[in-house]
Parts: structure tokens; sequence; C-alpha cells
């Protein structure tokens, strides 16, 4: 387990006081945070950021804060504050659009997306991008396998189980998030669809 650098240590002391807060006054921190369907009467558009810092349990907010610390950890350390930042929010705001389009297509269900799961599986998929023969040892399955195998199982997985309905998680969400974190990395490195980068004479 690496050490918790500046960034994803705060990350998760406030997704850790917000989740305090649902439990005190749940009703409103969802209305005004979670991530409503557009046309819906609470949707607002910081609600695409917001969403991620709130969570429907306190596994669920467990489990996202482990993989925060797993993941985003290192990425923390080899990209700086700054760059770790605008990755984040680049996959939370990615999986937040592919979720609306996805209710608004009729494919999913229609209540409020909250969690940070979108922007981990955005991490998830650079960590497999960089690291693609790094061991590592998931929960669940707890089995020893490289990251880019890691990343194909459990992308795959959330297209299953979205394509089979959902089950009330955001899998499509988590796929957006795994998009935008790819998107990114390209940009990155100027690889298409994005121009290239010129190269300082």
């Amino acid at each position: 387990m690496p050490q918790l650098p500046p960034v994803t240590k705060a990350l998760m002391l406030i997704c850790t006081v917000v989740y305090c807060l649902q439990m005190l006054a749940g009703y409103w921190v969802e209305v005004l945070f979670a991530l409503w369907p557009l046309g819906s009467e609470p949707f607002m558009p910081w609600q695409l950021i917001t969403y991620a810092f709130l969570h429907g349990s306190m596994g669920h907010l467990f489990f996202n804060m482990l993989g925060l610390w797993m993941f985003g950890a290192e990425l923390e350390s080899v990209w700086g504050r700054h760059r770790y930042l605008q990755f984040l929010g680049a996959s939370a705001l990615a999986g937040g659009v592919i979720q609306l389009v996805v209710v608004s297509l009729g494919a999913t269900g229609g209540g409020p997306t909250l969690g940070a799961s979108g922007a981990l599986y955005g991490l998830l998929m650079a960590f497999g991008m960089m690291f693609p023969d790094r061991t590592i040892m998931p929960l669940f399955p707890p089995i020893p396998m490289k990251a880019k195998v890691f990343v194909l199982v459990f992308g795959g997985m959330e297209l299953l189980f979205g394509l089979a309905g959902g089950g009330g998680v955001a899998h499509f969400a988590h796929l957006g998030g795994m998009l935008g974190g790819w998107l990114m990395l390209r940009f990155w490195r100027g690889l298409p669809p994005f121009p290239p980068k010129r190269r300082r004479r």
C-alpha cells in the first residue's frame, strides 16, 4: 500500500465529512449535490462534479476510499497535485455525463447518482495503462492479476452488469469514468482523437 499524498488524503477526508453530513441531513444534501436526471426539478449543473463526493452507504464509502488510496496515491505521486486533480475532475465529469445520457435514453433507472466510483474507475484505467504489468491483488476476487487484466475484467463486468439492468448501481457512470480517464491520458500524450503535441525547439 502506498503512503497517502496530500490531495488523496484531503479527498478521503472530504468524502468522509460529506458522508457524515448526509447522515445528519441526507435529504437536503442529496437534493442539492447528488446527480439528478436531466429535466428533473432538482438537477443543477454543478452536480456533474459534486455527486462524486456523496456516498450511499458506509460500505460504498469504504471501498471507494480504499480504491482511491490503492490507485490514486501512486498516480498523484507520479503526476503531481495539479495534473492529478485535472484527471479526477475529467473522470468524474465524464462519468456523470455518460450516466445522464444513458438515463435520458431510458436504459437505466432515473434516480439520483452519487459516489466517487466514476473517478475511481478513471484512476483504474490510468493505472492499467501506466503500469500494465504490475501485479495487484483485488479484494474480490482475491486472485493476483496484472493491472491490464484487472482493467479488462472489471470494465467487462461493468458493461455486462449495465446492460443487464444495473441493479441500482450506476455502471455506466463507472464506464464513463474509464472513458474520461482514457481520453485524458490520450490528450496529455498528444494521441488521437487529439492533435499531436508540438515539440519545443
